[in-house]
C-alpha cells in the first residue's frame, strides 16, 4: 500500500471540502485520497475519502484520535479496493467492475 502526503503536504492548513481546516491529507498512487479536517461545518473532525471516478464518502468524528484511528483503518481498506480495480482494457472489465462496486458498498457499510 502506497499512501503519500497529498501535494507534498501543501494542502495542510487549507480549507477542505467540509469547510474545515485540513490537518492530514493523503493520496494513493493508484488514485485514491483521504483527508482529515478539523472544525468543519458538521463535526469537530471530518474524514472525506474516495477513489477517482468511483466514489466519495464522508465520516464525522468527535476527536482527532478517533479520526486518526479511522483514517488508518480506512487507508488499508481503500488500498484493497483500489488494488482490485481492473484496467479498462481487461476483457472482463464489466464483471470485475461489479466486484469493485460491491467492495465499495461493503466499505461504506463498514465505515458509515
Amino acid at each position: 500500500m502506497t499512501w503519500v502526503d497529498f501535494d507534498s503536504g501543501a494542502s495542510i492548513g487549507n480549507e477542505g471540502s467540509e469547510a474545515g481546516t485540513i490537518v492530514a491529507d493523503y493520496e494513493h498512487e493508484l488514485g485514491a485520497r483521504i483527508t482529515i479536517e478539523r472544525d468543519g461545518e458538521t463535526a469537530p473532525f471530518v474524514i472525506t475519502c474516495g477513489m477517482h471516478g468511483w466514489f466519495v464518502h464522508t465520516r464525522f468524528f468527535s476527536t482527532r484520535e478517533e479520526a486518526d484511528s479511522a483514517c488508518t483503518a480506512m487507508q488499508s481498506a481503500l488500498d484493497a479496493i483500489i488494488q482490485s480495480v481492473p484496467m479498462t482494457s481487461d476483457p472482463d472489465y464489466e464483471a470485475r467492475s461489479t466486484g469493485v462496486v460491491d467492495r465499495i458498498s461493503d466499505f461504506i457499510d463498514t465505515f458509515p
